[in-house]
């Protein structure tokens, strides 16, 4: 039962991961082509902010799964 339970956080942390760097790509996308002039600046954010959520969502991939044991 433990182990489900795991899963099903992991899960959601893969999700929610999936969902923040959807919208940060979106909203990017947006950006850029509102202002082209600004492109690198947005791209550079753009990235910086993905990797934060990728990097938390692999924190909660990991809390979730210790949590098994």
């Amino acid at each position: 039962m433990v182990g489900s339970i795991a899963a099903l956080g992991a899960g959601l942390a893969v999700i929610g991961a999936g969902i923040g760097i959807g919208q940060i790509g979106g909203k990017a996308m947006e950006g850029i082509s509102r202002q082209p002039e600004a492109a690198s600046k947005i791209q550079t954010a753009m990235i910086i902010a993905a990797a934060l959520v990728e990097g938390v969502a692999l924190f909660g991939v990991i809390v979730a799964l210790l949590g098994n044991k």
